[in-house]
């Protein structure tokens, strides 16, 4: 069964609802720039109220590992997810660091697109018997500019060759960006994903979701599933 992640979760309301929808896990995220910008004391209420086995995900950007770990801490999370700048990814997937953390790496897709062998240098094989290393690597269309939330998709045929090297290396892959109920199907069949996370596409406005497109995307994630 797909995993399917609910992202920029800022209030209760919407995060009850995503999970009474039928949704893995929820997304909470810390970075300044973003309208959905959210605090640890906030987070920390949410989750507080939330099922324990539904995910609850911190998304950072470009963060040292202290700060991420501090801050999923605070709020209780159980896993992180970072976007990573390319060229610390390996160091990122290598990272020594907490285990009780589920852990994913986001990796603009669009910067690989042109120079898929560039995307070798930037995974190492994961380490089976280690819990150290990532739960699945994300493809997105972010830039560095706009890490996430961009509502925009990326080129889904065009980045099979990705998507190999990830399996490959023995990471699950999680597809995400621009993704909504009308294209995830269709995004799915083309990658094949261990899971899907969705923000802009399930929203009323920035920072609130819309219930009615949140049932519509996980109805349409699951019909694949059965």
């Amino acid at each position: 069964m797909t995993w399917i992640k609910i992202c920029g979760t800022t209030n209760l309301e919407d995060a009850l609802m995503a999970v009474e929808a039928g949704a893995d896990a929820l997304g909470f995220v810390f970075y300044e720039n973003s309208p959905r910008n959210v605090t640890p004391e906030a987070v920390r209420e949410i989750v507080n109220k939330l099922p324990e086995n539904i995910e609850k995900v911190g998304v950072f950007v470009d963060r040292s590992f202290e700060y991420v770990e501090d801050i999923a801490i605070r709020s209780g999370l159980t896993a992180i997810q970072v976007h990573c700048d390319v060229t610390r990814t390996k160091v990122f997937l290598r990272s020594p660091r907490n285990t009780s953390l589920k852990k994913y790496v986001v990796i603009p897709a669009r910067e690989f697109l042109d120079s898929p062998g560039k995307f070798h240098l930037a995974i190492s094989p994961k380490n089976p018997n280690s819990e150290k290393w990532p739960s699945a690597i994300f493809l997105d269309s972010g830039t560095s500019q706009q890490p996430g939330g961009t509502g925009r998709t990326f080129d889904w045929h065009g980045s099979m060759p990705l998507v190999e090297v990830i399996r490959r290396s023995g990471f699950a892959m999680v597809v995400a960006g621009g993704l909504n109920s009308e294209n995830v199907v269709e995004a799915i069949r083309i990658l094949n994903p261990w899971g899907v996370d969705v923000v802009s596409g399930v929203e009323a406005s920035l920072g609130k979701k819309d219930p009615a497109k949140v049932r519509a995307f996980i109805d349409e994630v699951r019909k694949m599933s059965t």
